[in-house]
Order: structure tokens, then C-alpha cells, then sequence
């Protein structure tokens, strides 16, 4: 880490989210673990989005604007936000979605002890925060177990860059964070998942019903790919 860097970087994609983006960075300024920074990439947001960013940003130096060039996509605006991370841990939080205030207090001391990857159980929760269901998380995660399905919840695991690098996720059309974790996995690292619910997923109106079939078909798309590779 850079002096005076902070030790998590939060990567927050945004494209005209103003409607929820509020409430996900108040989630990160209610952690109890207060070094981090927050990098919010406006992907040529046409709501005001980027407005509502830089008014945050006046009040807390913490909060980091960027600015997409041209419209990237949720993994392209993700890899702006890696390249641009001072931290030494990464995590990922999407726009419309919120961490519990004692996530990074739990997980900090998992990474400090020596875990590459740290996750864990979430909730996926409707428009009003009425919780659906839990998604729970296996206590260890390494590259075969993965390649059976993604057991990482993508707005609750922070990596190692000691460990990974700068690591940027691959640009595909669905699924890019599963991807990105059997990429990290497959260099013999183990992912370590803790039992507690550490974030809310928010579920909008008819997607788990509209993309079921499609994301089932990415994701056995995404195995055969890696499978072949590992042979």
C-alpha cells in the first residue's frame, strides 16, 4: 500500500442509479472499520447520478469520483475502478445494493491473518428491503468447488492485491464476476466464506423470473469454458 493509502478500495459501478445509490454508499459510511475509500464510476449515467457523487464527495474525501470515458459496461467500469484502487484489499458494491455496517470489521481481521478472498452469506431483498431469502456461503471455496456453480456473492467478497495483483475482470455480456473469481481460484488459491449475513442483494422487479433460464445457461457456458482450459 501507498502511504497514507487506505486499506480497502470499494468499487461502485454506477449508470442511472440516483434512485439507490444514496443508500448504498450510507451502508459504507456506517461501517465500523472507516479505512477505505470508495470509487464510484459513472458509466455515462444520463439521470443524476454523477451529481449526487460529487456532492458526497464534497462532504467525504473518502468518496472518489471517475468518470467512464464512453458507456463500458459493469465489468469495463470495474476495471477502471481496479486500476485507479490504492487499497491493498478490493471489494466490489453495485449501486443498488448495501452492506450491513459490521461487514468489513469481520472480514479486515480474516484478510490481515493471511485469506486471499473473504465472503459471505447475503440477502437478496426487494425494492423496500423485505428480505426474500438468504444466499448462504460454504466455508471455503477453492477452484474445483467453484467450477460446479458460483458460490461467491460478488457484493461480498474483498481479494488480496499482495496476492492477485491488479487483477480486472473479463469483459463478457453475462456473469463476468464468476469469471473473475475462477481466474483467481484457479492459481491454487482458496476463498474463505463466513457464516453471517454481511450484505443485502437488491432484487429488481421480475429478474430473477426474466434472466432465470439466460443465467443458467451463462453459467454453464462460463464451466464448460473453464473446464476445457484446465484440461
Amino acid at each position: 500500500m501507498m502511504a497514507g493509502a487506505p486499506a480497502v478500495s470499494v468499487v461502485i459501478p454506477c449508470r442511472n442509479a440516483v434512485a439507490t445509490l444514496g443508500a448504498a454508499l450510507d451502508s459504507l459510511v456506517a461501517q465500523g472499520v472507516t479505512a477505505w475509500e470508495a470509487l464510484v464510476i459513472d458509466d455515462a449515467s444520463q439521470d443524476g447520478s454523477a451529481a449526487l457523487v460529487a456532492a458526497r464527495a464534497a462532504g467525504d474525501p473518502r468518496i472518489r469520483p471517475l468518470a467512464a470515458p464512453a458507456r463500458l459496461g459493469v465489468a469495463g467500469a470495474r476495471n477502471l475502478g481496479i486500476r485507479a484502487a490504492r487499497g491493498r484489499w478490493i471489494a466490489f458494491l453495485d449501486a443498488d445494493d448495501r452492506w450491513r455496517p459490521e461487514k468489513l470489521a469481520l472480514q479486515l481481521p480474516v484478510l490481515q491473518a493471511g485469506a486471499p478472498i473473504v465472503f459471505s452469506a447475503y440477502a437478496r431483498v426487494d425494492g423496500g428491503g423485505r428480505v426474500l431469502g438468504i444466499v448462504p456461503a460454504a466455508a471455503r471455496v477453492c477452484h474445483a468447488d467453484a467450477l460446479r456453480g458460483n458460490p461467491i456473492g460478488c457484493l461480498t467478497a474483498v481479494w488480496d492485491t499482495a496476492t492477485f495483483g491488479k487483477a480486472e475482470m473479463p469483459v463478457l455480456p453475462m456473469h463476468e464476476d464468476y469469471a473473475f473469481w475462477l481466474s483467481l481460484l484457479r492459481s491454487g488459491a482458496c476463498a474463505t466464506g463466513l457464516p453471517q449475513v454481511l450484505a443485502d442483494y437488491r432484487v429488481a422487479a421480475g429478474s430473477h423470473s426474466g434472466r432465470k433460464l439466460q443465467a443458467a445457461q451463462a453459467v454453464r457456458s462460463e464451466e464448460r469454458r473453464v473446464g476445457k482450459e484446465c484440461r
